[in-house]
């Protein structure tokens, strides 16, 4: 980033915390999950908020999430030890966030403040809107301790192209096996819990493979070149696509 780019992004922060509060960052990678992050809450909360994962919620959402998070904090900040409700994407609680978490993920609240010890709290969704993306950031980060997250500083090493991705169901997202599979390009796929072809455009969400390859270890078998297509329960859509091998 130039100084240039930098300072137009620095100005831009500092009029989102005059007019809202807070700037909210939204950063997504290749085999990355999504995250959200504050910046201007610690002057008022002594923490930032972030959103890690929570595929289930598309963008709008979590920023309707978090903003009405920022509006129960501000008026209450000893609600940081309870869960309550944003209508109507369920409960949420807070949790401390590791600084090895903080880090990594809170790059442009660090170089905001000028500082590293930027202190972090994680939105956690109730059980009915977890997702394998929602880590627990109260544990120190690592490829072990959280494999949906490794890429964040780990190399990719799966015989298919970094910018894999696939489309997969809610059920498979919220730890269901996968039971229908299928690799129609080079680096896009297809992962279901369920029937694909009865699963709704609503019920579906776009992801980076490794993502779900991290979540269920056994799918990486299926990685490999002759193992490119198949099927674990709809054997009639191997049939329909046999043309295509």
């Amino acid at each position: 980033m130039s100084p240039q780019e930098r300072q137009r992004t620095l100005d831009e922060i500092r009029e989102n915390i005059a007019r809202f509060g807070y700037h909210l960052y939204v950063v997504s990678g290749d085999q990355q999950p999504r995250y959200a992050y504050t910046i201007g809450l610690s002057s008022k909360l002594g923490y930032e908020l972030a959103f890690a994962g929570g595929i289930l919620f598309m963008y709008q959402e979590v920023g309707e999430i978090v903003a009405g998070i920022v509006e129960r904090l501000s008026t209450n900040p000893a609600m940081e030890l309870i869960s309550y409700t944003v209508d109507p994407f369920g409960k949420f609680s807070l949790r401390t966030c590791d600084p090895t978490w903080t880090a990594q993920l809170m790059l442009g609240a660090i170089d905001f403040y000028r500082r590293q010890d930027v202190r972090g709290m994680q939105i956690v969704p109730d059980d009915e809107h977890t997702t394998i993306d929602v880590p627990d950031m109260a544990i120190p980060w690592s490829p072990q301790s959280c494999p949906t997250w490794q890429y964040l500083s780990m190399p990719w090493t799966l015989p298919v192209p970094p910018t894999s991705q696939a489309i997969t169901d809610l059920d498979a997202l919220r730890g269901l096996s996968v039971t229908e599979a299928c690799r129609w390009e080079e680096d896009y796929w297809e992962l279901f819990a369920g029937a694909g072809p009865e699963v709704s455009k609503e019920e579906t969400r776009i992801l980076g493979l490794g993502i779900l390859l991290a979540a269920d270890p056994s799918l990486r078998c299926r990685t490999r070149p002759q193992g490119w297509r198949w099927y674990l329960a709809r054997i009639w859509l191997r049939v329909a696509h046999l043309g295509n091998t």
